[in-house]
């Protein structure tokens, strides 16, 4: 009788890899492709001019922001996932010019007493309460982000969790990386 060979394990090894590898691919594809969905609404190209009067009673328009990248943010109080990014837009702000949307929150009263209470009372903060920003964006849902540059141009959307660091280096990226004007809006 003949002595048996040792079974390898190097092509299970192997196999555990690819197989691996394959399942992380298959999660990034399906990340990448809810995102898109996500997305597909949301207005690219030159930002929609708008005139609006924030909580502080100052009108402001995205005009007022050009020369430099502005990040425009919809948030809720309603929303649980709006909360996560606070400490975020309050680090953020400290270095560039930010402009926040209070989307179907309720009235200017309701708006301010949540803020308050969530420590971001010195946001400059656009009460939406009808929706016709976030109409004119083409925002479903929060919170969602657009980085516009100096130009007016939106350079990049981002809607649900991101990161500070990445919307700030999304920031440094339409200020240090300039863009022709746009000529057409996906309005």
């Amino acid at each position: 009788m003949k002595p048996q060979k040792p079974i390898s394990s190097k092509p299970k090894k192997k196999y555990r890899w690819l197989r691996l590898l394959f399942e992380i691919l298959i999660i990034v594809a399906i990340i990448f492709t809810v995102r898109a969905w996500q997305q597909k609404d949301l207005v690219n190209g030159i930002a929609p001019s708008f005139q609006s009067v924030m909580l502080d009673g100052k009108t402001v328009n995205l005009e007022d922001y050009n020369g430099k990248p502005l990040l425009l943010h919809f948030w809720a109080s309603w929303c649980p996932f709006c909360k996560f990014e606070e400490s975020s837009l309050n680090d953020i702000q400290k270095d560039w010019p930010i402009l926040t949307i209070a989307y179907q929150s309720g009235d200017k009263a309701e708006v301010i007493k949540h803020m308050k209470a969530r420590s971001i009372e010195d946001w400059p903060t656009i009460v939406d309460q009808d929706s016709r920003l976030a109409d004119l964006f083409g925002v479903k849902g929060v919170p969602t982000s657009y980085i516009i540059d100096g130009n007016g141009n939106i350079r990049f959307t981002e809607v649900g969790l991101t990161s500070g660091w990445g919307l700030r280096l999304r920031l440094w990226w339409a200020k240090n990386f300039k863009k022709e004007a746009s000529t057409v809006s996906n309005q």
